[in-house]
This record gives C-alpha cells, structure tokens and sequence, in this order.
C-alpha cells in the first residue's frame, strides 16, 4: 500500500472516532431531563381534539409523569410544563386541563 493510501485510511479512522464522540455526546445531551423534554413527553401522552384534552384524569402515565417532574423541578417549573404541554396540544379549552392536571399533582 502507498503512503497515501495509509494516511487517507488513518485520516479517515480519525474522522470516524470523532463523529462516535460527538454522537455520544449528542445522546447524553438529550438525555438530560429538562423543562423542554417533560413539555414534549407530556404533550405526547396526551389524548386530544381540538376543544378538550381527554384523558387528564384517568391516565395513569400522566400522574407517574408529573410526580417525576415534582421530584425534580420547582412547582414554579412544574407549572410551566403543564401549561406548555397543554399550549402545544392546541386545545380550546386550556384552563380547564390545567386545572384538573394541578388536581392531580396536588
């Protein structure tokens, strides 16, 4: 093999083992649990049509969720994640879901 082939080879060897860094690095990133990713699980949970979200009351993922939440934001942040969740389903009737989700945090 020619010298040029073996530095091609060895640069591309380097190449691959940094995009497996960054990738792994990328994966615990979006590990972490934050404000923005309970906001999206908790979306994700919901059953909903355009006026009402459905199942507030009976869900058993969603209280597991928010009492997770709980344990690890302030209420303040808690508050927050109810309310986007529930912004981003785009329901007509807000308050009453986030009353009823704050009834069961509570």
């Amino acid at each position: 093999m020619k010298r040029t082939d073996i530095e091609r080879k060895e640069r591309e060897l380097k190449r691959a083992e940094k995009k497996a860094e960054r990738l792994a690095a990328a994966g615990d990133k979006k590990d972490d649990l934050s404000v923005g990713a309970f906001i999206d699980r908790l979306y994700s949970e919901f059953f909903h049509d355009e006026t009402k979200i459905y199942n507030t009351k009976h869900s058993v993922e969603i209280l597991e969720m928010l009492e997770e939440a709980q344990s690890l934001f302030s209420e303040q942040e808690v508050e927050t994640i109810v309310r986007k969740a529930i912004r981003k389903s785009k329901v007509k009737e807000k308050e009453e879901a986030f009353k009823e989700l704050m009834e069961l945090i509570q």
